[in-house]
C-alpha cells in the first residue's frame, strides 16, 4: 500500500498512516457487513482511482474472486465512488451489479480525515445466498452501518486505541452490543458461552455488562486498575482480560458514536483459556530450559576450576599443559551454555561466542607464556542452533589454539577468522600467516589431539567437510563447510 499511495496519489504521510490504521482494523467491518471491502484512493491527476487494499469477509461468501489491489479505475466508471468522494456521504443508490451470474450489492463509504475525504471504501455484498436475516445478522448489519457512518465522519478508526489485530477477538469469536448505559442489548451465542465459562448462570441481555463481569471476578483477583470496568462500559477503545472460574476471556470494546452522539458500544469477546494455558506452559518450559543451561554452565566452570587447581599442583610440564588444554575446552562449552541461558530460544548469535572465544584463547596462551597476536573476525556466523553451536565452538577453539601455539609462536603475523553463509551452509575459514604446515603433513593421520577433535566434530557430529592446507602467501588455512539444519 505504501508504494501504491506514494506513486499514484498526492496523499500526505499522515493520510497514509490513517489508511494503515483503518486497514489494520477493517476486517471487523467486512465481517459485520458480510461483504468484501476494497479501498480506492484518488490519483494525483484526478482522473481515477487506484485500489490499494482489499479484504474479504470470514462470515459470508466473497463477491470478488480476483485480487483488485493495484488496479486503476477511471472516473465515471463507478458513479457511486465518484459521488462518495465528491459529496462526502455514504452512497447506496443503484441496482445490484451482476458478476459471473452473481448479484452484488455495491455501496461506497468515504474515508474522512481532518475534514477531508482521502479515500473511498467500496463495500460489495454477495446476494446469491440472501435470505431473511436472523437477530444475529441484523445486529451485525446495524453495527456495520454505525461503523461505516463513523468512518465517513472521521471518527473511526480510533487512533491510539490500536491493538494487536492478530491476537484481538474477531466478530465470530463473540459479540455483545451495548446501549449507551452499558446494558447488553444483544449477546451472540459464542459470547454467551464465553461468559458461561466464567461462571455466569443467567442471561446477559438486559444486564449491565460492567456490573455482571465484576461480579464474576473473585475478590482476591479483582484488578486494581479500571481496565475491566472501562472495557465493559464501552466508553473507550480498550482491551482487557477477565479470569474467573479457571477460564480466561478477552474483551475488546469499540465505542459507537455516529454523528458525534454516543449510542452504545460493540464488545468483542473471545475465550482464550486454552491459548493462555499453552502460553504459560511454554513460558515455564523456556524458563526451565534456560535454568538448565545456567546450571550446566556453572557446573562446567566448577570443573574447569578444579582442573586448574590440579594443574597448579603438578610439577610435570606436559601434564600441566594437558590439564590447561582441558580447562580451555571445558570453557568453550561453558560459553555456549552461558549464552543459551540468556536466550529465549534454543538458538544463539554465534558472532558473540566467536569473539569471546578468540579473547579467551588469546588470554590462555598469554598466561601460558606463548607470544600471541590478536585474531580478527570477518563476516558473520549469524544465528545457530544449540546443536550446531556447541561443537562449532569447540572446533573454533581448537583451530585458534593451534594457530597461535604452532603457527605463530613468535607472535608476528596475522590470524583471521572468516565466516559466511549461503544456500543453507556455513563456511568457516581460519588462516594464519605463520610458519605453515610441516612437510608431508596429513590431517587424517596427524597425532595432534586438537586436530583429531576438530576432525571428529566436523565430520562425525556436524556432517561437514574439513580441509587443512597451506595458505597462499605463506601460513596455514583451515576451511570448514558445514550444513545448517532447518
Amino acid at each position: 500500500m505504501n508504494d501504491l499511495v506514494r506513486q499514484y496519489t498526492s496523499l500526505t504521510e499522515p493520510d497514509l498512516e490513517w489508511l494503515h490504521v483503518l486497514v489494520s482494523d477493517w476486517q471487523l467491518l467486512a465481517d459485520l457487513s458480510f461483504a468484501d471491502l476494497v479501498l480506492w484512493v484518488p490519483t494525483k491527476d484526478g482522473q481515477g482511482y487506484v485500489a490499494v487494499a482489499q479484504m474479504r469477509p470470514t462470515t459470508g461468501p466473497t463477491a470478488y474472486l480476483e485480487d483488485l489491489v493495484g488496479q486503476f479505475l477511471a472516473r465515471g466508471k463507478k458513479p457511486l465512488l465518484d459521488a462518495a468522494l465528491d459529496e462526502g456521504r455514504i452512497v447506496r443508490e443503484g441496482d445490484p451489479e451482476w458478476r459471473d451470474e452473481v448479484p452484488v450489492r455495491v455501496e461506497s463509504i468515504p474515508v474522512r480525515r481532518d475534514g477531508r475525504v482521502i479515500a473511498v471504501i467500496s463495500r460489495n455484498t454477495n446476494l446469491l445466498t440472501a435470505r431473511t436475516p436472523s437477530r444475529l445478522e441484523l445486529t451485525y448489519l446495524q453495527t456495520a452501518a454505525d461503523l461505516a457512518q463513523m468512518i465517513a465522519e472521521g471518527r473511526f478508526p480510533h487512533v491510539g486505541g490500536q491493538t494487536d489485530m492478530e491476537a484481538a477477538p474477531r466478530v465470530g469469536d463473540g459479540l455483545l452490543r451495548l446501549d449507551r448505559d452499558g446494558v447488553v442489548q444483544y449477546a451472540s451465542p459464542n459470547a454467551l458461552s464465553a461468559y458461561r465459562r466464567l461462571g455466569l448462570a443467567t442471561d446477559l441481555v438486559g444486564t449491565h455488562l460492567g456490573d455482571t463481569t465484576a461480579s464474576l471476578v473473585p475478590p482476591q483477583e479483582e484488578p486494581v486498575d479500571e481496565a475491566i470496568s472501562v472495557v465493559c462500559s464501552g466508553w473507550a477503545p480498550r482491551e482487557a482480560e477477565v479470569e474467573a472460574n479457571d477460564a480466561i476471556v478477552q474483551l475488546r470494546a469499540i465505542p459507537l458514536n455516529p454523528g458525534g452522539r454516543r449510542i452504545g458500544a460493540l464488545v468483542l469477546v473471545r475465550d482464550v483459556t486454552e491459548l493462555r494455558r499453552r502460553e504459560r506452559e511454554l513460558v515455564t518450559k523456556d524458563a526451565t530450559i534456560r535454568e538448565i543451561h545456567h546450571r550446566v554452565k556453572n557446573n562446567l566452570q566448577t570443573v574447569a576450576a578444579l582442573l586448574r587447581l590440579q594443574a597448579r599442583r603438578l610439577g610435570v610440564p606436559e601434564a600441566r599443559a594437558a590439564l590447561d588444554e582441558a580447562v580451555r575446552r571445558v570453557g568453550a562449552i561453558a560459553i555456549v551454555h552461558e549464552t543459551l541461558s540468556q536466550a529465549l530460544e534454543e538458538t544463539v548469535e554465534f558472532d558473540e561466542i566467536a569473539d569471546r572465544m578468540m579473547a579467551m584463547v588469546v588470554e590462555v596462551t598469554r598466561l601460558a607464556g606463548v607470544a600471541t597476536v590478536q585474531p580478527r573476525r570477518e563476516g558473520s556466523f549469524g544465528v545457530l542452533t544449540a546443536e550446531i553451536a556447541t561443537p562449532l565452538a569447540m572446533v573454533l577453539n581448537e583451530l585458534l589454539q593451534n594457530a597461535l601455539e604452532h603457527g605463530l609462536p613468535e607472535g608476528r603475523g596475522s590470524l583471521v577468522v572468516t565466516a559466511s553463509r549461503a544456500a543453507g551452509r556455513l563456511r568457516l575459514t581460519v588462516e594464519d600467516s605463520g610458519r605453515g604446515l610441516p612437510a608431508g603433513f596429513d590431517v587424517e593421520t596427524s597425532g595432534n589431539l586438537g586436530l583429531q577433535i576438530v576432525r571428529t566434530l566436523v565430520v562425525g557430529e556436524l556432517g561437514g567437510q574439513l580441509e587443512l592446507g597451506p595458505r597462499p602467501g605463506g601460513g596455514t588455512r583451515a576451511v570448514l563447510d558445514i550444513p545448517l539444519k532447518a
